[in-house]
């Protein structure tokens, strides 16, 4: 097998689990397996493992409880926070009350999309891709919809930057801390409690929250669970 040949089998096997894809390629190398048997042979072991995984309830909780609801209420912070900088650097008189409505709606954007997406990639590893789909597509259509005069379309997914993070950090870690999840559960919370208890927003305020209580839930049993 050439090296460009090599190159394709190595491309399918990138939606495997790193240390099974070392095992499984180097089986194949091995074995001197033809290209596209080789190929067709990965996709097969891929297609095995996402229907295994989709077993379970945590990618359905990923990709629709939390990816697809999260990237509407997310688009709509992003745009709030914008508009309240490009207020400012525009010249917007700041007054404190404004500058601390506007600091605290930067960091619930970072606290709740960050925690959204470490939430995303430690319970949905093999189908992070289903994930992601679900939620740009969305933002996809929202971004060709657009319009504005004072702000970029780039605006509307300022949440990408902390959630991509936060995806990565959960793709490594699964779990964080348990006073670090505490103090994330509290901000975000804390931030949205007149959204929780009004009438028009508290569904899309309690999709907002529940990703920061189950870092807690997690935590705490992780916590529990260790030898005294």
């Amino acid at each position: 097998m050439s090296t460009t040949q090599w190159s394709l089998v190595e491309a399918a096997a990138l939606l495997l689990e790193p240390e099974e894809r070392e095992v499984v390629l180097g089986d194949m190398a091995e074995a001197g397996e033809r290209t596209w048997r080789a190929v067709f042979g990965v996709l097969g072991l891929i297609v095995r493992r996402q229907v295994t995984a989709w077993r379970e309830w945590r990618p359905w909780l990923a990709a629709f409880g939390l990816a697809m609801p999260g990237s509407f209420f997310l688009m709509g912070a992003s745009i709030s926070v914008s508009a309240g900088v490009a207020a400012w650097l525009y010249g917007a008189a700041l007054t404190p009350t404004k500058g601390l409505d506007l600091v605290c709606e930067v960091v619930l954007l970072v606290a709740w999309s960050w925690t959204s997406g470490f939430v995303v990639g430690s319970i949905s590893r093999r189908t992070l891709w289903v994930s992601a789909a679900v939620c740009a597509s969305p933002c996809l259509l929202c971004l060709s919809e657009f319009r504005s005069q004072t702000l970029s379309r780039p605006c509307l997914v300022t949440f990408l930057v902390p959630a991509i993070i936060g995806v990565i950090m959960g793709l490594r870690m699964r779990r964080i801390s348990f006073p670090a999840a505490v103090a994330l559960a509290v901000i975000v919370t804390s931030f949205l409690l007149p959204t929780l208890t009004s009438r028009p927003g508290w569904m899309s305020a309690w999709a907002a929250v529940w990703p920061a209580w189950y870092l807690v839930a997690t935590a705490r049993k992780a916590t529990t669970a260790e030898p005294s």
